[in-house]
């Protein structure tokens, strides 16, 4: 399994929110290409990236930030949060993104995840963001009677690389991630799952490594601030 430190951005500052509402943020650092240096001092292999405020204008806003983590940093990086058309998409690979992560188009048009993971192979993931199982969209703002599983099976068969799965009740609350949601969803379909939301202690990472799903990893955001994990002690954690 794979440590993903998260870095989202509001406002041009690394910052987390308080189960996704953008009115309870704490900012933890005002130069985001340095944390993400930070990051990759301590070992880690990946980053996750989002753009907070794009999530919700539905169009990149932190673009510079991300651009500037890009330059800076030598680890593949994914990032979310306001991709939603085939020009963002090809605009952030050519610019050396490893993996883009389409949200709340995936509900809204699927045609295009498909299109955008045969276009680019390897280089798109579907962000599923979930609140007592059903899935959110637009930034966390919209909720859908769309059910978690049910959207991952759509991709099946589109080269999607990877599902980011988080369980909106738990994020940035340090209250532990949702194991068992997302072992089952790992569990339901052949896309790798990467576990989001809540991952709070090193006995969450082992919890996740235990579940009996094939994780491919799991992201972390407050707890790493916090000193809660450290990312070289929870990498060993994961690659057990």
């Amino acid at each position: 399994m794979i440590l993903y430190p998260a870095i989202d951005l509001k406002d041009g500052n690394c910052v987390r929110l308080y189960k996704g509402d953008m009115d309870q943020s704490t900012v933890f650092n005002d130069n985001p290409a340095a944390q993400a240096q930070a990051f990759v001092d301590q070992g880690c292999e990946w980053l996750h990236l989002v753009d907070l405020n794009g999530a919700f204008a539905g169009t990149p806003v932190n673009a510079a930030p991300v651009e500037e983590i890009l330059k800076t940093v030598k680890v593949p990086a994914q990032l979310g949060g306001g991709i939603r058309d085939m020009a963002t998409i090809e605009r952030w690979i050519t610019l050396g993104l490893e993996r883009v992560i389409l949200g709340t188009v995936a509900v809204e048009n699927p045609d295009l995840v498909r299109e955008a993971a045969k276009a680019f192979p390897g280089h798109v993931a579907v962000g599923i963001d979930a609140r007592n199982g059903m899935v959110a969209t637009r930034g966390w703002a919209e909720e859908t009677d769309v059910e978690v599983t049910a959207l991952a099976r759509q991709f099946e068969d589109a080269g999607v690389a990877a599902i980011i799965y988080t369980d909106i009740n738990r994020d940035g609350a340090m209250q532990g991630p949702n194991v068992a949601a997302t072992a089952a969803l790992a569990n339901a379909v052949s896309i790798p799952v990467i576990a989001s939301g809540g991952v709070s202690s090193m006995a969450d990472l082992q919890a996740l490594k235990d579940c009996g799903a094939p994780l491919n990893g799991a992201i972390s955001g407050r707890a790493l601030y916090d000193g809660e994990i450290e990312v070289a002690p929870a990498i060993r954690v994961l690659k057990g």
